[in-house]
């Protein structure tokens, strides 16, 4: 309620639970949207088929995001097809290489793989985490997010390392779509201001 108080465009939340062991945190979802309202919310986090998407999308969410699905078995089109642009991947890159289930695991695919999946399979809108910097302080990782702009053409968040309007400047200045601030915020170092 305190994030939506601020009218962001958007609220991200991720169920860190759900997406180590699985399992769509819908009442989470439908908790989230409510609180929010009239704020959409994108939310991810134990996706781990089309159905568990859908049921998160059915909750009032105006994103789902999926990750460790996202590079499974399942065919990429299929969560296309069934969320279109609501569909969100999350692409969480540690020293180049994709992480799923929360991090703890490795999808054995290039950030450059990854997005040229998204790209074929007419993934609209991905969220590019760079995990070694996500809630330490140390900024964004300008070099990964230049090369995931120059790989795909969709809408680009951009996640870990945000601490201030500075670093959302330089962030927007490599045609970067938006920024998914969290530390920031809590700290006081980045304040929402209504749109």
């Amino acid at each position: 309620r305190r994030v939506a108080a601020a009218a962001p465009p958007l609220i991200h939340v991720v169920a860190l639970g759900a997406a180590r062991d699985g399992g769509a945190p819908v009442g989470l979802a439908r908790a989230v949207s409510e609180a929010a309202a009239p704020v959409p919310v994108q939310l991810g986090g134990g996706v781990r088929s089309v159905a568990d998407a859908v049921a998160l999308a059915d909750t009032g969410l105006a994103r789902v995001i999926v990750g460790t699905a996202a590079f499974g078995s399942i065919p990429l089109r299929e969560f296309v097809a069934a969320l279109g642009e609501r569909l969100v991947v999350s692409v969480d890159v540690a020293a180049g290489i994709v992480r799923t289930a929360g991090w703890l695991e490795s999808a054995e695919l290039t950030t450059q793989e990854a997005l040229a999946r998204c790209a074929d399979a007419g993934v609209a809108n991905v969220v590019c985490t760079a995990i070694d910097r996500d809630g330490a302080r140390g900024g964004p990782d300008l070099e990964l997010l230049g090369e995931v702009r120059a790989a795909f053409g969709g809408s680009i968040l951009a996640a870990g390392g945000i601490r201030d309007t500075a670093d959302v400047a330089a962030v927007r200045g490599l045609g970067i779509d938006g920024v998914v601030v969290g530390r920031a915020w809590l700290d006081g170092t980045l304040e929402l201001a209504p749109n």
